[in-house]
């Protein structure tokens, strides 16, 4: 597939708040050539590759907070698992281009607090989740609690919808709500971070017959052209493999997303998210969102905020070496609103 190759497109500020700095995305030689702008553009890196920490985890995180630190999942509250997102947020910010955060557990006391720097833009997760305590995300809902106006108003510059893909008779309805979300994003000024995670029907898991690396693929063709600001998908093969056919198998999400693309880390060993960070921006990919692969080594530390300040930012760090080495600057992608061939949406 042959791609355009477009200059930095100017970014706009976003509304500021008392209560948050006012993020703003690094001048580039090419900054004055268009006069367009794309809200996307507040989550990369100057480069224009995008270095991305997920904590927007919620029963997930109490689960792995107990399984790492042996305390029972019902001793764990509320407060001391907002407590480690505040604690990622400090010490990882200053090497990330956006930390993305839930509205329930540290998104207010992250914006009153003033804790990220001008340079890590904040994400809000728009996504209520059907989860069993202690299970895996069954599926997804947008939030109707949450106000895209009233979140760029207070500083946020993207929101972001997980979607359980499966190939069964929903599929239209998730398509119908990640439409919405897009459109929301548009409507307010911020960026849409669209993430379906793909995961097998009972029949598919009872019958052996699920492959991810097609599911992600199909997932991709049936949700990119809504056109996201940002797609996240999963990395294929679960980051097992080489370089080369990690590559490979990702080129195939390439060849169907024609917006910025990103990979998660969930599934992932941690060893390994480097090198599968580097065959999916060798494919074509600007980045990464992650989460488990950057701070997970933390919750079972002897002195967390230690390790947070040392290994888990060092990881963080080299990541970005990664993705500015490897990846495709987000304005070498067509940008949102744009549909094959250049016609606008």
């Amino acid at each position: 597939m042959t791609r355009q190759t477009r200059s930095q497109p100017t970014g706009t500020p976003a509304p500021t708040h008392t209560a948050v700095p006012t993020h703003t995305a690094a001048p580039t030689d090419t900054t004055a050539r268009t006069g367009t702008s794309e809200p996307v553009a507040a989550l990369a890196r100057p480069a224009g590759t995008f270095a991305m920490v997920a904590m927007d985890q919620r029963d997930s995180l109490r689960t792995m907070m107990a399984e790492h630190t042996g305390t029972p999942r019902d001793d764990i509250g509320d407060a001391r698992m907002t407590a480690f997102k505040l604690s990622v947020a400090r010490a990882l910010g200053p090497y990330a281009s956006a930390l993305l955060i839930d509205r329930r557990y540290g998104f207010r006391e992250l914006l009153d607090q003033r804790i990220l720097p001008g340079t890590c833009a904040p994400v809000l997760a728009v996504d209520t989740l059907t989860q069993e305590p202690g299970g895996p995300v069954t599926d997804t809902a947008l939030d109707p609690a949450v106000n895209p106006a009233a979140a760029a108003t207070a500083g946020v510059r993207a929101l972001k919808l997980l979607v359980i893909w499966r190939r069964d008779r929903h599929r239209d309805s998730r398509v119908a709500t990640a439409a919405r979300f897009v459109e929301l994003c548009r409507a307010a000024g911020l960026a849409s971070v669209l993430e379906p995670v793909a995961r097998p029907t009972p029949e598919e898991e009872a019958d052996g017959s699920f492959r991810l690396n097609d599911a992600i693929v199909e997932a991709a063709a049936e949700l990119a052209p809504l056109r996201p600001s940002l797609y996240k998908c999963q990395v294929p093969d679960g980051g097992a493999g080489t370089v080369s056919g990690l590559a490979a198998e990702a080129a195939r999400i390439d060849a169907v997303v024609d917006v910025p693309w990103v990979v998660l880390s969930q599934g992932v060993d941690p060893a390994a998210f480097p090198r599968a960070v580097e065959a999916a921006c060798r494919a074509g990919a600007s980045g990464f969102l992650a989460g488990r692969a950057l701070w997970t080594s933390a919750l079972g530390a002897a002195d967390p905020e230690a390790a947070l300040h040392g290994p888990c930012a060092e990881r963080l760090r080299a990541l970005g070496e990664i993705v500015d080495r490897h990846g495709r600057p987000w304005w070498d992608a067509r940008p949102a609103g744009t549909r094959r061939g250049g016609d606008t949406a």
